[in-house]
């Protein structure tokens, strides 16, 4: 069972790369630009500073759950910490 899982894991990893670029090329449309660069300079700038205020929550979330791994890593492999059998109620 567990080979088999991986090929499908793989198998659907590999079908997603190839669906996700023209997906990914459609967020540089023409008109998406052109507006854009129409708009001014102040709309620019309030742009520039909601992107970067978008990406802060992600990232910290992202640097949050990579610390918390890297803290909790050693937790179930401490033979100190093993429970007995029966007693884990």
């Amino acid at each position: 069972m567990g080979k088999s899982f991986c090929l499908v894991a793989v198998a659907l990893a590999v079908l997603i790369a190839l669906l996700l670029p023209p997906l990914a090329f459609s967020q540089g449309c023409a008109l998406c630009y052109t507006q854009a660069a129409a708009s001014g300079a102040r709309m620019i700038r309030a742009l520039r500073s909601g992107i970067v205020i978008l990406i802060i929550p992600p990232l910290l979330m992202c640097t949050g759950a990579i610390a918390l791994a890297y803290r909790k890593r050693n937790q179930f492999n401490d033979a100190g910490k093993l429970v007995k059998p029966g007693t884990d109620w």
